[in-house]
């Protein structure tokens, strides 16, 4: 047999194993929205936002995650606790219900806040208030929360000029910039989970199309070749932040992996 007729013929059965993998693959739609997770997650906003536009996605989270992070990060240095609280929950509630030192964090710098706005010789209401009902009942429970807040409270009584330096550095900048990166690694840890998950998903996909073409070649049914290209691979490399090259350099190591 020539070589012509061989590669004729094994481009015939590639033909035939593509259009069986046709019948049977997962939705495009769902494969896309992975891929999308994950430029956005190993965070390439660029080629997620053009991904996104050229698979037809909803821009829902465009950018979403180092937007956000971004937006806290700016909050809670400019003292608006109030605000950086409220965009993490919009962001993902469960990180401060399953985080309560970080919650706890939180809300004593609000009340911080609370008590500068209030100092000298404003009304110290709101901060009373605010420490009865948003960290009075979290206090008790733990005794480091029960320092802090003493501590905290201690603002109200001396004047900001009389300070011992430990309560005084309640009132620096450094207090807000060490909670904003408690928030940013708090963040970071959420989105490692949810990249690991989008990871992991991509590797199982791949894992079975190799699963798949490894049966049909053990069953001697195709001569199909060794290497078989998932179409990741973009001629302008540049325009997508080479993830496509990353992705098929990752898929197919998975592929030989399991094959």
């Amino acid at each position: 047999m020539t070589s012509s007729t061989q590669t004729s013929k094994s481009m015939k059965q590639l033909d035939a194993f593509t259009r069986q993998v046709e019948e049977v693959k997962t939705p495009k739609s769902d494969i896309n929205a992975l891929i999308f997770d994950y430029l956005t997650l190993a965070g390439y906003p660029n080629a997620a936002a053009k991904f996104s536009t050229e698979a037809n996605l909803s821009p829902h989270q465009h950018g979403s995650t180092i937007e956000a992070r971004q937006e806290i990060q700016d909050y809670i240095k400019r003292g608006e606790i109030e605000n950086a609280i409220r965009t993490l929950n919009n962001y993902d509630p469960s990180i401060l219900d399953k985080d309560e030192p970080l919650h706890f964090a939180l809300l004593r710098l609000q009340l911080v806040e609370l008590i500068r706005k209030a100092q000298p010789g404003g009304d110290i209401g709101p901060a009373l208030e605010f420490a009865q009902t948003q960290l009075g009942p979290k206090a008790p429970r733990t005794p480091q929360f029960l320092e802090d807040l003493e501590k905290t409270m201690s603002l109200l009584v001396f004047g900001h000029d009389k300070l011992d330096p430990s309560i005084a550095a309640l009132l620096q900048p450094e207090l807000r910039r060490e909670v904003a990166n408690k928030v940013n690694e708090a963040m970071l840890q959420c989105q490692d989970q949810r990249y690991n998950m989008a990871i992991a998903a991509i590797k199982h996909l791949v894992r079975m199309r190799a699963w798949t073409e490894e049966t049909v070649r053990k069953e001697g049914k195709k001569d199909l070749p060794t290497r078989i290209d998932l179409g990741l691979d973009s001629d302008d490399s540049d325009q997508h932040d080479g993830t496509e090259n990353g992705l098929e350099s990752m898929t197919h190591d998975d592929t030989m992996v399991t094959t």
